[in-house]
């Protein structure tokens, strides 16, 4: 399949730290992502607990703890460093998300998908 860049969001619209969920059409069906910014850094990943493949965020855009410093699965509560989505806390400790290229440019952030 092939890799192509989809604008997400402008950088605007994300808090820091904060994150936001968007959908991608892969040809296959529909597949969900995310993107976090932390202090100034903006990370995307694919929305799936390595754990059971649940969505992680328990509402719109809600990926976050409440100290905002690390991502958190809102169904088992596994704990994942924002920069690169490895998990440190939880039943799939050791494991990580599945990244996805991201970038800023002219303030919009712009992440590959496969599709």
């Amino acid at each position: 399949m092939a890799e192509r860049e989809i604008t997400v969001c402008t950088l605007a619209e994300i808090a820091d730290p904060g994150a936001k969920e968007f959908e991608y059409d892969t040809g296959d069906g529909r597949e969900y992502g995310f993107v976090v910014c932390r202090d100034g850094q903006v990370t995307a990943f694919v929305n799936s607990c390595p754990h059971t493949g649940a969505s992680l965020n328990w509402g719109p855009d809600r990926f976050l703890t409440k100290a905002g410093d690390m991502i958190m699965c809102g169904v088992h509560g596994a704990i994942f460093r924002p920069h690169d989505g490895h998990c440190t806390q939880g039943p799939c400790e050791g494991q990580a998300l599945t990244a996805l290229p991201c970038r800023v440019t002219d303030g919009e952030v712009r992440v590959t998908v496969e599709g």
